[in-house]
């Protein structure tokens, strides 16, 4: 976690409005010498007042106290491309010009995802064109729904929060599964109840309907999930309650560093 901002997360229909304290940041999948990079954080984007206050722009210094040198990244994946998620996509050269982040990586996003945003038709979230847009345009490589984008790493499209939002299924040893579900959900109540909305979504059908489809792959057997949003509760395992409704069960981890960020 190595990214905060409040946000004003959650309303239905003006009826019920919260600020939530998350941590956007990234998740770092090694295999077999290999590592996957799923989002970079917030980085130094400002975001706008509507988004809520944040600050970023330690997960480079974060993956370096953990021995990752940015170059030894291969490949860099994105769930969707709102700022708090693409942030360090890019970073300034000596000649002020934006290079990659991670210089040997792939970038990866879908095609569902990325078309829409070249178009200009998504602003709420959207990343700066000069900054991320551009470079982003001659670097990416594009997906589809169900490709296998790593090894041992497929791509579930769910739309709704943006056009092409993806859920990336990692699979685990001993059969496990890891769904890192991006902005599917922004906190663990709405697994609970799935028509509170958050303020970014740009299709709250679609929304409803990818927080239907998920919970039945979060249900089944060694599957674990990932939060972007869900502050310190991001590992978990979901559960039906006595009522049927779905609950989230944090799944203890070990804190590998302190906190880099902190909000005033």
């Amino acid at each position: 976690m190595t990214d905060l901002h409040r946000t004003p997360g959650l309303s239905r229909r003006g009826v019920l409005r919260a600020a939530l304290a998350t941590a956007p940041g990234g998740v770092l999948v090694e295999r077999g010498g290999r590592r996957l990079l799923i989002d970079v954080g917030l980085g130094s984007n400002v975001l706008p007042a509507s988004l809520g206050t944040g600050r970023g722009g330690a997960l480079l210094s974060t993956l370096r106290a953990l021995r990752v040198p940015p170059a030894s990244v291969d490949t860099v994946a994105f769930t969707h491309l709102h700022t708090d998620h693409t942030g360090l996509g890019f970073v300034r050269d000596r000649d002020q010009l934006p290079r990659k982040a991670f210089p040997r990586a792939d970038y990866l996003v879908a095609g569902a995802e990325w078309a829409p945003f070249w178009r200009g038709d998504v602003h709420v979230g959207a990343p700066s064109w000069d900054e991320f847009m551009v470079p982003m345009s001659r670097e990416s490589r594009r997906f589809d729904d169900g490709a296998e984008v790593w090894p041992g790493v497929t791509a579930l499209i769910t739309p709704g929060h943006s056009p092409g939002h993806t859920t990336y299924v990692v699979r685990a040893s001993g059969g496990r599964r890891i769904l890192v579900f991006g902005d599917a959900f922004h906190t663990p109540a709405q697994l609970t109840h799935p028509e509170w909305r958050s303020g970014p979504d740009t299709d709250v059908a679609g929304v409803l309907k990818a927080r239907t489809k998920l919970p039945s792959q979060l249900l089944a057997p060694r599957t674990y999930g990932f939060g972007f949003h869900f502050g310190d509760q991001a590992f978990g395992r979901a559960a039906r309650d006595r009522t049927g409704a779905t609950q989230w069960h944090p799944t203890p981890t070990h804190k590998l560093l302190p906190t880099p960020i902190r909000l005033p």
